[in-house]
């Protein structure tokens, strides 16, 4: 969790600062989406290859290597002189500490027999949201009270925190699960869950890269105010990962519960759509609770992905799923922002809503059947 939590805090925790980097920086809207996207543009090539590294080395050196390396390239971007700077020193981020994805969850796929691991993946899990809470509420505080250098800075010491814990208690477990199903890169269903999620985790990142800045643009709410209601988000998308987590364990089913989660999601979307202009008394309690939906999900379809592929490679078909999720997430807050340009906020939120119900579609032929 420590070191999941340190990974996501840059992540998801600089939509919170994104008007003082847009500010200082002086970004168009545009440009600041292509700044939210450039941790995921980094880390598209790694993923993978982490995820087989993690497989061959473990779990330890993967976190504590690549969360270290992460540190410096933070503190590079601390100190990024210009937008192009900004953009490669983040990128470079994203792709040393992008093996913390696979890395945790394959230690939790060793750890835990299947019944537990809905709920163990779905605390793992917890922790993306929870780094993106402490983000929230932190970066603005460094930022307006000591500067957005500082806020920078601050993520790197996260990381590096992330690195000691991980290299000091991390236990190495032997793999032994040879199965037929460990084998993820030829196994039609882990890519359909790969493709599916991608249609997730592009709503769930464009609510969240622009949740304070539609609130703080469009709306007038100032950014204290937006980034602790995305700090109250992040905490409840938590919870909800390990609620969803300890049910699917229940009924024994990752795929039937995260296709319900995707209706969810549009229909909350949605529904925010239609309130983009109401008072902000309806239209913030609206944003947190599509946003609340839209972070719900990732537990499920981890859970589904490393158990379809088998413990012994479960590292790779994680790797090969975070690759797609990071694609969505390079696309998304891109896509959303040049929209939001070009049109109106309204035409991209109904596109935000629209996506999930994609995913719906495409994870049916995997849904289980009750016996």
């Amino acid at each position: 969790m420590c070191a999941q939590a340190a990974y996501a805090v840059t992540g998801l925790g600089l939509p919170a600062i994104a008007p003082a980097i847009r500010r200082d920086f002086g970004l168009t809207l545009t440009q600041t989406g292509v700044v939210l996207a450039a941790s995921f543009l980094g880390s598209v090539p790694t993923l993978l290859a982490w995820g087989l590294v993690a497989d061959r080395i473990g779990e330890r050196l993967v976190m504590a290597i690549g969360l270290a390396c992460a540190s410096a390239a933070l503190v590079w971007a601390a100190y990024a002189s210009s937008f192009g700077i900004l953009v490669v020193a983040l990128a470079v981020a994203g792709g040393v500490a992008a093996g913390v994805n696979s890395a945790t969850g394959r230690a939790v796929m060793a750890w835990f027999r299947q019944e537990e691991r809905g709920l163990a993946l779905g605390i793992r899990q917890m922790a993306v949201p929870l780094g993106g809470a402490i983000g929230a509420v932190a970066l603005p505080l460094l930022e307006q009270r000591v500067s957005l250098r500082a806020a920078f800075l601050g993520l790197a010491g996260a990381s590096l925190v992330g690195a000691i814990v991980a290299f000091v208690f991390i236990r190495v477990e032997p793999t032994d699960d040879q199965s037929a199903l460990a084998r993820p890169l030829r196994d039609p269903r882990v890519w359909l869950i790969c493709v599916g999620s991608t249609f997730f985790v592009t709503t769930q990142l464009s609510l969240l890269g622009f949740f304070v800045l539609f609130l703080h643009d469009h709306r007038g709410v100032s950014t204290a105010v937006a980034a602790a209601a995305l700090a109250v988000t992040q905490v409840l998308g938590g919870i909800s990962r390990i609620a969803l987590g300890r049910w699917s364990d229940r009924i024994r089913m990752r795929i039937v519960p995260l296709r319900r989660v995707g209706l969810g999601i549009a229909i909350s979307v949605a529904v925010t759509t239609v309130l983009l202009d109401a008072s902000t008394w309806i239209v913030v309690p609206a944003l947190i609770v599509a946003a609340t939906f839209g972070l719900s999900w990732n537990g499920l379809s981890f859970t589904a992905t490393a158990e379809t592929a088998g413990r012994a490679r479960s590292g790779a078909a994680i790797g090969l799923q975070q690759t797609f999720l990071a694609a969505g997430g390079i696309v998304a807050p891109i896509a959303f922002a040049a929209i939001v340009h070009h049109a109106s906020w309204r035409l991209a939120f109904g596109l935000a809503a629209v996506s999930p119900l994609i995913g719906y579609v495409l994870l049916s032929p995997l849904a289980e059947r009750r016996p």
